[in-house]
């Protein structure tokens, strides 16, 4: 249990977006009878599952990555707050809260992931 923390906080993240990534991977090739896009898409899932991986066997360039991730998720949900249409036309009057806590978790998982791994240490 030790490694269920928030310094893994990102690295378990990306496994969860690599194991969706396989779902995606499965249902277009499968159900979709697709063939280039599921290829495509499991570059990116085997991409995202080895940054998780070496994340979490503490290999510091994967954290470096992992960390730049997060910022840039963080940054696209800070911005959707502002400029989305879509989702904000689908969830309505909820939007709001639930993209400003998303943005917060979000930001609250990357600078920890950063701070417990000691990625810009001085």
């Amino acid at each position: 249990m030790k490694k269920l923390s928030v310094a893994h906080g990102l690295d378990y993240l990306l496994a969860l977006c690599t194991f969706a990534g396989f779902l995606a991977v499965l249902q277009t090739f499968i159900i979709g009878k697709h063939y280039i896009i599921p290829t495509i898409l499991l570059l990116f899932t085997v991409l995202l599952g080895n940054f998780a991986w070496y994340g979490l066997k503490q290999v510091k360039w994967a954290q470096y990555v992992n960390f730049w991730i997060g910022f840039i998720a963080t940054s696209h949900l800070f911005f959707a707050v502002f400029w989305a249409k879509t989702p904000r036309e689908i969830l309505g009057d909820a939007f709001e809260p639930v993209f400003i806590v998303l943005t917060l978790a979000m930001l609250f998982l990357t600078v920890f992931y950063a701070r417990r791994n000691l990625l810009f240490k001085r």
